[in-house]
């Protein structure tokens, strides 16, 4: 496996961080925060610059002295980004900046296995690699998987929703393929880092992102870094007990949240009103489509089918009872919403919102924002970016 250049000291790390973060800067931009002398500055750079990370931009505009000269990351750093959700594949290349070059996206089944589904994987990033001219230049690989994760080992432990997935060597079997450095984690984990580095949370150190796909996760980011727990399998709140007598879950415990408030489990709903003639949107829908999915609730409730508004805000409901539980307790500065489900929109975030302030503490809620992602679906993507270039933006 080819190894790509990495910092050799820590001034080195912090440099190319700011430089990710922020973008171009001058050297005199950047002796600010990095409080080191014009020479030590110059060194580094210069020595960034040997190992082909950092180049030359230019020179700044002139503040009525000597210009100084702009520091960039170099313009061939590409990172591989890879968003493997439970119906579905994403995959994006990005520069230094965690800029998507390309991204493209294509359904799948998680429970197809992993060698089909990363023979996939492997196939797209081909072309996205072929079409960017990326050629032999990739720096690294971050890698998203919806389950809990040995972050250390890079494999997937005991799954719910991924049969098959039990221990296998996603990490070392994509870096043989792709030939440089490969880290995998919990997809939800990926949404953090994303919403942490271009989305709401840009300046917020301590939030929650709640995603509510399949089913229901949450990123935990403390002190600016993720929470991931002894094991890896913190924030897994969709199997949070709600009730001791709802449905069956995927995980094979009862009433758990996810079996009420995911997708797959309002699909089921939806079905069951359907067959019953109960709502003539997603009867209509059910038999033109032969399956009835979230997007579908979504759809129906957007058309102001009762039932879907209904069900959108019975979801909401638990939702918003397990999330005051967790704000009170970890007392966030920030909680994002993401997921496939936030296509259900305000409806849904106006009744989490509400259960949330209404028995979450009042000290932890008086200034506490409760809002949609705004990245859409390249959150993880950018966020798989972000794992792999703090890993080579590190001392090796």
């Amino acid at each position: 496996m080819r190894i790509a250049a990495r910092p050799e000291n820590t001034h080195q790390e912090r440099l190319l961080r700011l430089l990710r973060d922020r973008g171009p800067q001058s050297r005199s931009e950047l002796g600010l925060p990095m409080e080191l002398s014009r020479s030590k500055l110059a060194v580094e750079l210069d020595r960034l610059a040997e190992l082909g990370l950092v180049e030359a931009g230019g020179l700044a505009a002139s503040s009525g002295g000597r210009r100084s000269a702009i520091a960039q990351l170099a313009a061939g750093l590409r990172f591989a980004a890879v968003d493997i959700g439970a119906t579905s594949i994403d995959v994006a290349v990005t520069d230094g900046e965690m800029r998507v070059l390309g991204h493209l996206s294509e359904p799948c089944d998680i429970r197809q296995g992993p060698a089909a589904v990363l023979e996939r994987v492997l196939d797209l990033l081909g072309k996205l690699r072929a079409e960017h001219a990326v050629g032999g230049r990739l720096h690294g690989a971050g890698i998203g998987v919806p389950g809990p994760v040995s972050f250390r080992d890079g494999i997937p432990v005991s799954p719910p929703i991924m049969p098959g997935w039990h221990r296998f060597p996603v990490r070392e079997v994509v870096a043989q393929e792709l030939g440089c450095p490969v880290l995998v984690d919990n997809d939800v984990n990926l949404l953090a880092l994303g919403e942490m580095h271009s989305g709401s949370a840009h300046s917020v150190e301590d939030f929650l992102l709640v995603k509510i796909g399949t089913g229901v996760g949450c990123g935990i980011v403390v002190g600016g870094g993720l929470y991931r727990g002894v094991s890896g399998s913190a924030g897994d709140i969709g199997h949070i007990r709600i009730s001791d007598d709802g449905p069956v879950c995927a995980c094979g415990n009862t009433g758990c949240l996810e079996a009420y408030a995911g997708g797959a489990a309002l699909a089921r709903e939806a079905t069951i009103l359907a067959r019953a003639g109960r709502s003539t949107f997603l009867a209509e829908r059910l038999a033109q489509a032969g399956a009835l999915s979230a997007v579908d609730v979504a759809e129906a409730a957007a058309a102001g089918d009762p039932l879907a508004v209904a069900m959108i805000r019975e979801a909401g409901a638990h939702l918003g009872s397990v999330l005051a539980g967790l704000v009170s307790f970890f007392n966030p500065g920030l909680v994002v919403i993401a997921g496939g489900v936030t296509g259900f929109g305000h409806p849904l975030l106006a009744e989490i919102r509400s259960v949330v302030y209404r028995r979450s503490l009042p000290l932890a809620t008086g200034n506490l924002p409760i809002v949609l992602s705004e990245l859409a679906g390249v959150g993880g993507l950018i966020g798989a970016a972000r794992l792999i270039s703090d890993h080579v933006f590190s001392v090796a």
